[in-house]
């Protein structure tokens, strides 16, 4: 992250990607304090955009601020993925079975490019980019359900998981492997076998909590 200049214009946004993608392959730690100027000063940029994304991390549930001393990262302990993975399954499920009911061909096509990604992120062992086409990819399918508060809330509970074992997946070469799951599911959505979806969802959610997640 050191090497990393933001310029674009969107200042808060960029500096929201990359921070994430620090915490994601553990640059950014669980536990310690990070202040928003030495961040900035690392990134390039001024103090502003950087508290903006630091309070954004707040607000999803994933830092805590710490008077006069910046932000921590919020640990997440066993209890606590088990409650994220236990509340994604008991709205995520049903939502993403709705969601698919409604997915016509140019919703699949679409769908189908981000899984495109996902794979080709695989295949290069890119995790924050594996990371961010998966998120897209599921919250994307859920949108067609037609419930934003209900898109909102599950994307915040994906967040607060953050796949950190996403990195050994990518080290043991399993990465494409979790990949594959995903034109899985576009398969059974496209063959409106909603019976075999709620399968595939079950156990892709059982995978990221037992493989991807802790």
């Amino acid at each position: 992250m050191t090497e990393i200049r933001v310029r674009h214009t969107n200042l808060r946004d960029q500096v929201l990607e990359v921070v994430q993608q620090a915490m994601v392959s553990g640059e950014i730690r669980p536990g310690d304090i990070y202040s928003a100027s030495a961040l900035a000063a690392r990134l390039g940029v001024s103090s502003s955009p950087v508290r903006e994304a630091m309070l954004a991390l707040v607000h999803r549930g994933l830092m805590q601020p710490v008077r006069n001393r910046g932000f921590r990262v919020v640990e997440m302990s066993e209890r606590d993925l088990d409650e994220v993975y236990e509340m994604r399954q008991l709205l995520e499920i049903p939502a993403t079975l709705s969601a698919a009911a409604k997915a016509g061909p140019a919703d699949l096509a679409r769908l189908g490019a981000l899984a495109g990604e996902i794979e080709a992120a695989a295949a290069d062992g890119d995790v924050a980019r594996f990371l961010e086409a998966d998120r897209r990819f599921h919250l994307d399918l859920l949108a067609l359900a037609g419930n934003r508060r209900l898109v909102d809330g599950i994307a915040a509970l994906r967040d607060q998981t953050r796949l950190y074992g996403l990195e050994k997946l990518a080290e043991t070469g399993r990465l494409p492997g979790a990949a594959a799951e995903h034109r899985e599911l576009l398969a059974a959505i496209e063959s409106r076998d909603l019976s075999i979806l709620e399968r595939l969802l079950r156990a892709h959610l059982e995978h990221t909590r037992a493989d991807w997640a802790g």
